[in-house]
Formats: structure tokens, sequence, C-alpha cells
């Protein structure tokens, strides 16, 4: 029977192994004749990006090769699995080409008119449309959905929650008897309590967490994945905001505290994944800056690797490198634990149980 071998340290483990890959599979028993593609260093589980776009560029929509093309970027970086927190293209003929990363699609985001980016999401004239809309992205996607929990009204001229409380509530429930999670794109303060009160599953970016948000959170096991380096786009985004000065002053503030709010959620205990918001003004294949940039808000450099991980992995049904799991590996020569710039340096990535790199 022919195969491959790996040996190295297996993390998160921390244990020097033998593994072999089989028909795209872990196997932890020999297998004669296998050819050896690694021989020492550490060995992961394939790296997680929980907050993606297949299909979104800086001015919309993409092509599908388009979008294939951001999907091999991320595969080139060690990403192998991501979680596709919303697209306004039918990226499933990416699902079925073995070359590219897993794609666990969350649908189309769901909106209300002139409160989001244009062209991605629908847009419901209705909030009580959101338990059925919900209901047909429950249907589209691969068990998660994407609300737009909150952006900028101009009427106010600052950030301000999309729906009513009682209809997140119908909406939410609608989705788990789905067997669906649900998460939604929270940038402030307002629109977490009734997202939580309704029993959201994640909430992205989370730059408006507060004292009694956070204790909620952690109470609930609600996932956060803050996308960090988006956030660093905060300023900008006031810069080009001045027809709304409290908006802007709001996304300044938010930016600035933001390591102390993410810090604060961490400490507390929230499970936070890492996420890059590849897509639109964000670059694909940043996955290690993220991992690095969840380090320095707090989260040690063990837990911010297997926040793109192992950890990663298993919040979204995946297993790490045990018996019968599919050989999806990123093999680097140094202790990414010790020094995360290793995580830039792949010696080794498997897809599949295919070599890709």
């Amino acid at each position: 029977m022919s195969g491959l071998h790996l040996r190295g340290v297996v993390l998160p483990d921390d244990e020097e192994r033998d593994l072999w890959v089989v028909n795209g599979r872990i196997r932890t028993e020999p297998v004669p004749g296998a050819r050896t593609v690694v021989d020492g260093g550490f060995l992961l589980p394939g790296l997680v990006d929980a907050h993606c776009h297949i299909g979104i560029g800086p001015q919309g929509p993409v092509e599908l090769d388009e979008a294939a093309d951001q999907a091999e970027t991320d595969r080139d970086a060690g990403t192998l699995l991501i979680r596709d927190c919303g697209s306004p293209i039918d990226t499933r003929p990416l699902q079925e080409r073995l070359d590219l990363p897993r794609i666990i699609r969350a649908g189309r985001h769901i909106a209300r008119p002139k409160r989001y980016i244009r062209h991605l999401g629908l847009e419901l004239e209705d909030p009580e449309q959101l338990p059925a809309a919900v209901a047909e992205q429950a249907a589209y996607g691969d068990g998660w959905v994407k609300l737009v929990g909150d952006y900028i009204d101009r009427s106010v001229g600052d950030l301000a929650p999309l729906w009513p409380d009682e209809v997140l509530a119908k909406a939410i429930g609608v989705a788990h008897d789905a067997g669906a999670r649900v998460t939604a794109h929270v940038f402030g303060e307002d629109a977490l309590p009734g997202l939580l009160a309704a029993g959201i599953d994640c909430i992205e970016h989370g730059t408006g967490l507060s004292a009694g948000t956070i204790d909620e959170m952690a109470r609930r096991g609600t996932a956060l994945v803050p996308t960090l380096i988006n956030i660093d786009n905060f300023p900008s985004i006031a810069d080009g905001a001045s027809k709304y000065p409290a908006y802007a002053a709001h996304m300044r503030d938010l930016h600035a505290r933001v390591a102390d709010t993410i810090g604060a959620a961490i400490e507390a205990g929230i499970p936070v994944y890492a996420g890059t918001d590849a897509g639109g003004g964000i670059t694909h294949g940043r996955l290690p800056d993220e991992i690095a940039a969840l380090h320095r808000v707090g989260l040690p450099a063990e837990a911010a690797i297997g926040a793109a991980s192992w950890a990663a992995r298993e919040w979204l049904g995946w297993p790490g490198l045990v018996e019968g799991a599919p050989a999806d590996v990123v093999a680097c020569a140094e202790d990414p634990r010790t020094d995360l710039d290793a995580l830039r340096r792949p010696t080794r990535i498997l897809l599949r149980g295919a070599v890709v790199r």
C-alpha cells in the first residue's frame, strides 16, 4: 500500500510522532512503502480562517475564477479550512475542487436597505422578513447564517442596530431549529444585548463589547472572531466619513480601545477564533498576521495558534491530526509557539492528503 509519511512534533499534543497518509486520511500505524515528505519540525492541523469572504473583491462581487484565486492564495499561506462569512456569489463549485481549501459557507449577508455595503447582502425592506430570510439562508448555506447586526444609520449619523430584539429571537430560533448557527457583524455597543439575548452563536468584530456584554458572552459561551487586522482600517473609514462626525468619532474610539476590549474578552474566557475578514479591503493569505495580532492583545502564543488551527477546527466540527482524520497538515521547521513567524514559512502543506507545497 503506497502513501505518505510525516514525522514531527504533533501539535497541540507536543509529542514527536510518525503519521502516515493513505487515501487522503491520517493513519497512526505504519504504512509499508510510504514516501517521507516531512522529517522533523512541527506538524499542525490545517489552519482555519474563521472569517473570510471568498467571492468579494475591493469593488464588490467577483467572478468565480477570481474567487478561486482568492482561495488558492489562502491555501498557499496554510489556510486549509475557511468559514466563509457571507458571499454574494455561489461558491459551491469551489467546494468540488480538491485543490482548494474546504469552505464552510454562511450564504449571503442579511441586511436592511442602505444599511450595509451595496451588492453584498440580501436587503430586507421589512424587519419582520428576517425569520423567513434566515430559514432560506440556513437551507442554502453549510450550517451558518450571517446577519448584519449594526451599521451606520444615516438618519442618526452613527452606528445603530438593524433588527428589533423580538425579531432577532424569532430568527435565531428558526436557524437553530434548522440545525444552523448564527453569527453577526457588530461594530458598536447597542446591538450586542439583543443579539446575545436572542441566543446568537458568534459575534464578528466585537469592538463595542463592554464589561456587561463580555460577562454575558462568557456565561453563554458565545464565540468571538475579532478580525483585528480589519479593525486596523477603522481610522481610514472614519477619515472617509466626514459627513457623519459622530460616526467617525465613534469608529476612532472603538479602534483606540480595541486592544483593551479584546484583551478583556480573552481574560473573561470567551472562546476566540482567528479570522482575517479577507475580501474587500483585506487581502487574502494574511492569517498569520491575525494570529500575531491576537497574541499582541493577550492571547498566549499557543492559544493564538489554536484559535487558527486545532481549536477552530473543533469549533467548526473538524478533527485534528488523529487516526482517520482528513490529512490537512501544515509543517513548520521551527516551533511556532516560540516564534509565530514560523507560520509564515511552512515547509510543507498537505490538503486532503496531497502535497500542495
